[in-house]
């Protein structure tokens, strides 16, 4: 995986980041979702280098091969703005004071984020299979409920790790045939470890009680990404059989939207890289 790219743990005073990256031209960061790794990018970032861009793909806080502080009481050591922080530390000490950004799932969550703390950081942005995590709590139906119940288990207290860790390769599921096996083998690793099984936990007990009211306080002073948006959503996942356009709800956040689906499941990056890359590479180079 990752012909031609470097890697380094970048240091950036709560945390230690790993990160890979690569190519030469405009800079573009791709952050992953749960519970995957940096490496989930390995067929998608080769593409965006050869459309003659630096790709740089970090391990988000707490996941893979990254580590960050002890968990906080009000989970704010894991919050989105503090990984969002996170990613700009890593983009200066590589150089980059200006950006584009790529993020899927979690990690899209956390690009918002960043958009929203550090407009002047990015020049593009680029979400999947995200709404703001606020928008998705106002809507609760018995349907979100249903299918995207992990999010509440998550966020209970002890409980997920004991019963996550007692069987993690039963827990977090992946075909290395779809994945690709090094892609596999690290996603592997790391769900097997209770440190980093335990800072996923975090991600999500965050996005229900900081993230949240971090977003509140946006909307209520009327923040917006100003940045053009590219929403993007896999449609062989639910956010489109739950909500409908997401682009009619992302036009209440951010100026200059534009997007669609993409036959895929849900981690996109991995089941149809060429469609991925394609609509990326159009969106940045524009």
């Amino acid at each position: 995986m990752f012909e031609g790219f470097a890697t380094r743990h970048v240091e950036t005073g709560e945390a230690s980041v790993f990160v890979r990256y690569g190519g030469d031209g405009p800079p573009v960061v791709l952050l992953h979702g749960h519970p995957r790794t940096s490496a989930t990018w390995h067929r998608v970032a080769p593409l965006l280098v050869e459309r003659g861009f630096t790709v740089v793909c970090p391990d988000l806080r707490g996941y893979g091969r990254s580590r960050g502080p002890a968990p906080t009481p009000d989970h704010s050591a894991h919050s989105k703005r503090a990984v969002a922080a996170d990613v700009v530390a890593v983009m200066r000490a590589l150089g980059h004071e200006r950006f584009a950004l790529v993020g899927h799932d979690r990690g899209a969550a956390v690009a918002f984020r960043l958009v929203l703390d550090h407009p002047g950081a990015v020049e593009r942005v680029a979400l999947i299979d995200c709404l703001p995590i606020s928008e998705h709590l106002a809507r609760i139906t018995p349907e979100f409920a249903t299918q995207w119940w992990h999010w509440f288990f998550f966020a209970q207290p002890d409980t997920p790790e004991r019963v996550i860790n007692a069987d993690p390769d039963a827990w977090y599921r992946g075909d290395p045939r779809v994945m690709g096996r090094e892609n596999h083998d690290e996603f592997r690793v790391a769900t097997r470890d209770p440190e980093v099984v335990r800072a996923m936990l975090e991600d999500y007990r965050a996005g229900l009680t900081v993230d949240r009211r971090h977003e509140e306080e946006d909307r209520a002073a009327g923040t917006r990404v100003r940045c053009p948006a590219l929403i993007l959503w896999s449609l062989r996942d639910d956010l489109e059989q739950l909500y409908g356009d997401p682009l009619r709800i992302w036009r209440d956040w951010a100026t200059d939207v534009r997007g669609h689906g993409i036959d895929s499941g849900h981690h996109v990056a991995e089941e149809a890289p060429q469609d991925l890359a394609a609509a990326l590479g159009d969106f940045l180079r524009a």
